[in-house]
């Protein structure tokens, strides 16, 4: 017969939302049991933000190294990466920060980890193994996997996803992308910096297409400059093996093109880790995707059971994952009342230049009604990115010409990922473009190209 175990709160998944969900509820009393069935830590720390900005550090240092005549300084010799060294650089790194989530969930008194694959027998009854965990209340935070597409032959090949590339023990030598978002295009220039030849197909008309157009022009011009080969409004129609090499069949406007591949990496997607939890034994509602419906206050369509996270579908970002927690946090525990819509949700792309973004897009925001204002400031104009050498890029600022509120902010550059946050603090506080344009910056700095975009935004005469 099954070990039955009763809690007050019961988490399933143990990654950036599961944990501090757990955590908190166990310092403020609740009788809590997490279920995680892999590492701690969820996909950000062991397969996404922590390892690749880890191996995206490792490519910007090959990237000097190719670029040092420009400042004055004469290598001699060309650079080699050793692609087991960069791995093992990112497992150290990622190992560090692991070692410390298992001692904080290890050093919370009366939280119970329990390890292995929890499926639902119930809406309060979560079996894992033998053991049956019972609880009033159920989290769910069981996140999402790189999706496969509907390709022909992609069964029949082996490919890479965003957790295998990780894992190369040599550079590739002619790797196929397939997918032009955030993590293709992190993964592409990685790879092309380490030295590998690059050929990356997008669907849509352009490299990151949620991004304002003028972001995906800097980046494809930066693509083009290093040598990347990228075809925009192209689908890969097939997968073949021949021999060592995989064979790519895609087509444009009718027209078809093979390229001949020694690795092929999939980047098209992810999928929610839901379809084996036995959500059919609860009231627990999916979309057609299988993401997990919530409410504004994260509870699904069955009362004992709340989910956030991934698996809840976009934004699929950490710290917004962490936000998530603190605010379902708030309202199990201390009853408050929350709501997703309150906060400003920033989010970057690593690549070089970087991207950074909050908020609505020049498009978005018109087509919601607003009379729009736009300011613009090229890296360029300003004294920090010459000296730095990274003149690529923009600040975007979009305001409601009526209200001076500002709506979203891009920015595509040198450090676009960091220097965002002005913004996203300006917006959070109700601030106008023109606050910011009154701010005065340090001379010479990054933000500067901030401050030069806000005193850009006029109203429309």
């Amino acid at each position: 017969m099954a070990e039955s175990d009763t809690y007050d709160l019961l988490v399933l998944g143990g990654g950036m939302a599961g944990l501090p969900v757990s955590m908190k509820s166990t310092h403020k009393g609740l009788d809590t049991a997490l279920v995680e069935q892999d590492l701690l830590g969820g996909t950000c720390l062991n397969r996404g933000c922590i390892p690749t900005k880890t191996m995206i550090r490792s490519a910007e240092v090959a990237n000097l190294i190719d670029r040092s005549e420009e400042f004055g300084i004469d290598l001699k010799g060309d650079a080699e990466t050793n692609m087991e060294a960069v791995v093992k650089r990112q497992q150290q790194v990622v190992e560090s920060i692991r070692t410390g989530a298992y001692d904080n969930v290890e050093n919370t008194d009366g939280l119970n980890l329990v390890e292995g694959h929890g499926t639902f027998e119930s809406p309060t009854e979560v079996a894992v193994g033998d053991q049956v965990l019972t609880a009033d209340k159920v989290v769910i935070n069981t996140g999402a996997r790189p999706a496969k597409p509907p390709i022909d032959g992609i069964d029949e090949v082996e490919t890479l996803d965003s957790t295998s590339a990780l894992e190369l023990s040599e550079v590739p030598e002619h790797l196929v992308v397939i997918g032009g978002g955030y993590v293709g295009c992190e993964y592409a220039q990685m790879y092309a910096r380490f030295g590998a030849d690059i050929t990356v197909f997008q669907r849509p008309d352009r490299l990151l297409s949620d991004e304002e157009p003028d972001v995906s022009e800097v980046i494809e011009a930066a693509f083009e400059s290093e040598g990347i080969d990228v075809h925009t409004a192209t689908s890969v129609e097939r997968l073949e093996q021949d021999n060592s090499q995989i064979e790519a069949t895609a087509s444009r406007n009718g027209e078809t093109m093979t390229v001949d591949a020694s690795d092929v990496m999939i980047a098209t997607g992810r999928q929610p880790n839901t379809d084996t939890l036995g959500l059919e034994q609860t009231g627990v509602e999916t979309d057609e995707k299988g993401f997990v419906e919530v409410d504004e206050q994260f509870q699904t369509t069955e009362d004992s059971i709340w989910a956030l996270g991934d698996v809840t579908g976009m934004p699929m970002f950490t710290h917004s994952a962490r936000d998530d927690a603190d605010m379902l946090y708030r309202h199990l525990v201390k009853d408050e009342s929350v709501d997703t819509d309150d906060h400003h949700i920033p989010h970057a792309v690593f690549t070089d230049p970087e991207v950074g973004r909050v908020g609505l897009t020049e498009e978005q925001a018109r087509d919601q009604g607003y009379e729009v204002a736009v300011g613009r400031s090229d890296y360029e104009e300003q004294g920090k990115p010459k000296a730095l050498g990274e003149t690529e890029g923009f600040v975007k600022i979009v305001s409601d010409a009526e209200t001076e509120e500002i709506l979203g902010a891009h920015v595509v550059g040198e450090e676009g990922a960091a220097i965002v946050h002005e913004l996203v603090v300006a917006m959070e506080l109700g601030g106008t473009a023109e606050n910011v344009a009154d701010a005065i910056h340090i001379h010479p700095t990054l933000p500067e190209v901030i401050n030069a975009a806000a005193s850009g935004v006029h109203k429309p005469s």
